[in-house]
């Protein structure tokens, strides 16, 4: 039996007022990501990207999105996502870029990637802190930054997403 090999594209959504990001569903993105290709790449980028492509995870309050695709497409996906100007939801058109931080095999080489980004973030985010309360609740979102304890969310994708790999 041969086993499917993806690649997974770990993005965060970048918008000027962050209240949008509430409103963005794993639909609209990847119909916004399946136009782009078809804009950049033409018909052929367009059904390359078409199988077994899916949004694997959308945190609507942070921005960040898991893309999973062929690995066969993966640099077309990768090339058309810069050309993503806009996202069209719920009636409103939110105007947008996705960034791209990091292109993985697994879900969980990615999970550890976005551990390791939101703790350098948050790192950041210390010295610009006002209050004395400010500094104790981001000391305190940096200790909780850990594999263990979002390691259960990501274990229902990955087991389903086997499941997906031995049926096809």
């Amino acid at each position: 039996m041969v086993r499917l090999k993806s690649r997974y594209l770990l993005c965060e959504v970048n918008v000027s007022d962050r209240s949008q990001l509430l409103l963005l569903d794993d639909r609209a993105i990847m119909v916004a990501v399946k136009a782009a290709v078809a804009r950049t790449h033409g018909d052929y980028g367009a059904a390359m990207c078409s199988i077994r492509f899916c949004v694997k995870y959308l945190n609507a309050h942070t921005g960040i999105v898991f893309l999973r695709f062929p690995k066969s497409c993966y640099k077309l996906l990768w090339s058309a996502l810069p050309f993503i100007t806009s996202i069209e939801t719920r009636g409103q058109k939110i105007p947008c870029f996705l960034n791209c931080l990091h292109v993985g095999g697994t879900i969980r080489t990615c999970q550890k990637f976005l551990i390791r980004y939101n703790t350098q973030q948050l790192h950041r985010m210390l010295p610009k802190c006002k209050s004395e309360e400010e500094k104790q609740q981001v000391r305190k979102a940096i200790l909780s930054c850990s594999l263990t304890e979002s390691k259960e969310a990501f274990e229902e994708d990955s087991e389903s997403e086997e499941e997906e790999e031995e049926e096809e």
